[in-house]
């Protein structure tokens, strides 16, 4: 009887013999239609190659943006310091051009004003929301460095070379424009809520002056009645008395008033009655009236200000970053060519089994 263990290697033997029958027939049956393999390879490399050749070319450009220098934004603090305002920072300016940079009411004003008014009437004529998420993947801002948060980059990626610089920058220039009218809004405010507490200030001082004056016309009224009934026409002056700083202010503007006479009361009387302005006699109007010239004076020029610095600005691209051709003709030819062996193994298989059945 035949031992167990040799009829084993027998048997293994003769699996390790039918698989090398079978690898080479594989190979003789890929060799005798290498034909059909290298007509499939090309005919998908050749569809590749004209995918690659005959797709709308895709430009891309992009602008970087940084933080206003302190030069940028003096403008915006002319004055402040001097008017008791706060100063406004670079960081608190560039969050303003950030967050219209970003936002999506900017997004859609672009993409009405110009996106729409480049495509064609039926294209145009499509889904809106189809429309804008396309125009969310041609236009992109996002900070692009996590070591660099304050870098941001505006990027387009389109068909014309010319409009997706001129997009980036007119991107950019609408964002700025958006946060220079806030920063004017928010400069102005704070002077022009200055402007109002000063002016409110002149007015209390002029009614407080009006109101003192027509106090000291009824006292001087009362003394002048008072210096007619005793016969008191001219101030009565005491030899080698010298009156104290108390009896001096009652003598000129307090019960003793009548003692001056009746003649320079009513000299006083006359004076204040014709007065009709009493700016003069308010110590502290001149100097609110300067703040308040000085305020009206302060103004922002837009050429002298900036809301962001431009680190890198975009340029008309040359060439396309789409399609990749080379890739895509050297994916077509690796596609052809397993598609031509898995098509030579499929015709081996069919015809095998028909000779099995024959």
């Amino acid at each position: 009887m035949e031992n167990p263990e040799a009829q084993r290697h027998r048997e293994q033997n003769r699996e390790l013999r039918s698989d090398e029958i079978d690898l080479f027939e594989l190979f003789q049956n890929l060799w005798q239609q290498k034909l059909l393999i290298i007509s499939i390879t090309l005919a998908v490399t050749m569809l590749a190659a004209a995918f690659a050749f005959l797709s709308t070319p895709q430009y891309e450009t992009k602008a970087g943006v940084l933080p206003p220098r302190m030069s940028d934004i003096a403008g915006y603090n002319l004055g402040r310091k001097e008017a008791g305002l706060d100063q406004f920072s670079a960081p608190y300016i560039y969050s303003l051009f950030k967050n219209n940079l970003l936002s999506v009411s900017l997004k859609r004003t672009f993409f009405q004003d110009h996106y729409l008014q480049v495509l064609d009437e039926d294209k145009r004529a499509g889904a809106q929301d189809k429309l804008w998420e396309e125009f969310n993947k041609i236009l992109t801002v996002k900070a692009p460095d996590k070591n660099r948060p304050e870098l941001y980059e505006v990027t387009v990626d389109y068909e014309s070379p010319v409009l997706v610089a001129e997009w980036v920058n007119l991107y950019i220039e609408m964002a700025a424009k958006k946060a220079e009218k806030e920063m004017h809004e928010n400069a102005f405010s704070g002077v022009a809520a200055r402007v109002v507490v000063i002016k409110a200030q002149i007015d209390g001082l002029r009614t407080t002056a009006r109101k003192q004056r027509e106090d000291r016309i009824v006292r001087l009224r009362d003394a002048l009645v008072v210096a007619e009934a005793v016969g008191l026409d001219a101030p009565q002056v005491v030899a080698g008395n010298t009156p104290s700083d108390g009896d001096l202010a009652q003598f000129i503007d307090g019960n003793l008033t009548y003692m001056r006479g009746a003649k320079a009361i009513r000299a006083e009387l006359g004076v204040l009655e014709k007065r009709k302005n009493d700016d003069p006699f308010i110590s502290e109007l001149r100097n609110l009236e300067n703040q308040l010239i000085f305020l009206k004076e302060i103004d922002v020029n837009p050429d002298d200000v900036s809301v962001f610095t431009l680190d890198s600005s975009a340029e008309v691209p040359e060439t396309p970053v789409k399609p990749k051709k080379s890739i895509i003709i050297a994916v077509g030819l690796i596609v052809g060519g397993m598609l031509g062996v898995f098509a030579t193994l499929i015709c081996s298989m069919v015809k095998k089994r028909k000779i099995q059945a024959g």
